[in-house]
């Protein structure tokens, strides 16, 4: 039985859908395009990968506040 995961298609469709040209896509489109990148963001978020992800970011904004003063 083959099972794939809905992170990984959603990813995919993602990269996908990103490297079309911007000048081809419609209002539609890019709303579309939001709207999955969202729920991928929602499917990675709690996964050991999604919290590497936002520690990673925090230390980058920390760094970027710490900088900036």
């Amino acid at each position: 039985m083959l099972t794939i995961n809905v992170a990984v298609l959603l990813a995919v469709i993602v990269f996908f859908r990103l490297r079309r040209r911007t000048q081809s896509r419609s209002r539609n489109d890019e709303k579309m395009t939001v709207a999955i990148v969202l729920a991928l963001g929602v499917l990675i978020a709690p996964t050991p990968a999604g919290q590497g992800i936002l520690s990673v970011l925090e230390e980058l904004a920390s760094g970027v506040t710490q900088a900036g003063r």
